[in-house]
């Protein structure tokens, strides 16, 4: 054999020899790891009974708007605003004058009314005295036995045409009178007054006056009252919201306060344009919205008109309030039925324990017989069967979801103590190193 055919042959072999190694190094990693997995067991998991605010809530938005609101639009038939009264920010009473409109015109009117009314009156006035005039003179002719009968008769003649005449001057008087009180009444209008007690917000002096009235109030005014919430929901929450029902408030705007408050009312009529209630909570699609509102409690001195917020309404038939409760995976059922939860007793002794339900949330079962506060529940009940465990018996080894999850933090942090541990051998594993090369 050749120089060159024997170096081939060694490398080969040489080639062989490491693959096998590898190969029954990675044989025994790869078992170790199976058996590994094999030997890893669930525990039993435990969870202490405590109290839960437990009720069916539903999520909806809204905006906040003033309990009473004023919007004065300008009138074109009463012509230009002669003088604003009030300004932005100013406190107003009902009563309080807004603004005035020009009223030269239905001055001059009403001062003209009045002038015909007085000449009328004394007209009446001089009627009056000659009737009374006539009637006394009627009343000396009868006595006169000189009077004939005919300067009698024509004597009262003339007292009845007064009377007439009197009666057609008072129907002028009472006219203008009348004329007086309906330009007294336009006159009024003329000075605007606020209706409410509140805050004026807005006052616009450029808005100019049209036959098709203005787009934008003149004086704007929202009361002191307490703010409201109005929004809309869908038709499957309203079968469940009534009203009187407590609401938790929460203004996007303050992350951790929240105000109460109470549904005021639920319209039994939809929206009728349901494209604009993306600000309220609105959907699409074949579901049916509906307008409510809602009264805060408190004092509402920081929120504003047009804060967005989220409403939080309780709509079970039980008072929200602290119930006892368990995880929903801590339930249990029997082949009847029959809901039960496993607890761990005294000296661990694994118990079946019959309950009755009440009310229910999303994460948590509420317990109204059957549990108290501070007892152990199993809440992975699936794997007492495969551990062969039964009621009687003891669980000798559980853990506590809340102590396992301190567990686990600690575990995390272990390869920072261990990453150590290849630094200080070091040096041994040179010698071998060394050692290795040296019998090579």
């Amino acid at each position: 054999m050749s120089k060159k055919a024997k170096v081939w042959t060694i490398i080969i072999v040489l080639a062989l020899v490491i693959l096998g190694g590898a190969g029954f190094i990675f044989k025994d990693r790869l078992l170790a790891s199976g058996s590994m997995s094999e030997e890893f067991d669930e525990p039993v998991m435990v969870q202490p009974v405590e109290l839960q605010e437990l009720g069916e809530t539903i999520l909806v938005t809204g905006q906040i708007i003033p309990s009473d609101e004023q919007k004065v639009y300008h009138e074109a038939e009463n012509g230009e605003v002669k003088e604003f009264l009030v300004a932005e920010n100013d406190k107003v009473e009902a009563g309080t004058p807004l603004f005035t409109y020009d009223d030269s015109a239905i001055n001059s009117e009403y001062n003209k009314a009045v002038r015909s009314r007085d000449l009328t009156k004394k007209r009446l006035a001089i009627a009056n005295d000659e009737i009374t005039t006539a009637q006394k003179q009627l009343k000396d002719m009868k006595k006169n036995p000189e009077v004939t009968k005919e300067e009698i008769n024509a004597a009262s003649k003339e007292i009845v045409s007064l009377e007439m005449e009197i009666e057609g001057i008072k129907d002028e008087v009472s006219s203008a009178q009348q004329s007086i009180d309906e330009l007294a009444v336009q006159k009024e209008k003329l000075t605007v007054k606020s209706k409410i007690d509140g805050t004026v917000v807005k006052v616009n002096k450029n808005i100019e006056p049209s036959e098709n009235g203005a787009s934008e109030p003149v004086v704007h005014i929202i009361s002191s009252g307490p703010f409201k919430v109005i929004g809309s929901m869908s038709e499957f929450d309203t079968v469940k919201v009534k009203h009187g029902q407590p609401v938790v408030i929460r203004p996007k705007v303050f992350k951790d306060r929240t105000w109460d408050g109470t549904i005021e009312s639920v319209s039994h009529f939809p929206e009728g344009d349901q494209g604009g209630m993306e600000d309220y909570g609105g959907g699409g699609g074949n579901v049916t919205m509906y307008p409510f509102t809602v009264t805060l409690a408190g004092d509402t001195g920081d929120l504003r008109q047009g804060f967005h917020v989220s409403l939080e309404i309780n709509v079970s038939d039980l008072e929200q309030s602290e119930q006892i409760a368990i995880p929903h995976m801590a339930l249990d059922m029997d082949e009847e039925g029959n809901e039960f939860v496993w607890v761990i007793g005294e000296d661990n002794t694994l118990e079946k324990r019959t309950i009755v339900l009440g009310e229910m949330s999303d994460e948590f079962a509420g317990i109204a017989e059957g549990l108290e506060p501070g007892e152990l529940v199993v809440t992975n009940p699936y794997i007492l069967p495969e551990k062969e465990l039964e009621p009687g018996m003891i669980v000798e080894d559980y853990m506590n979801e809340l102590e396992g999850m301190e567990d686990s933090e600690l575990i995390e942090e272990a390869p920072e103590e261990l990453e150590e541990t290849p630094a200080e051998e070091t040096p041994e594993a040179e010698a071998e190193d060394s050692e290795h090369d040296e019998a090579e």
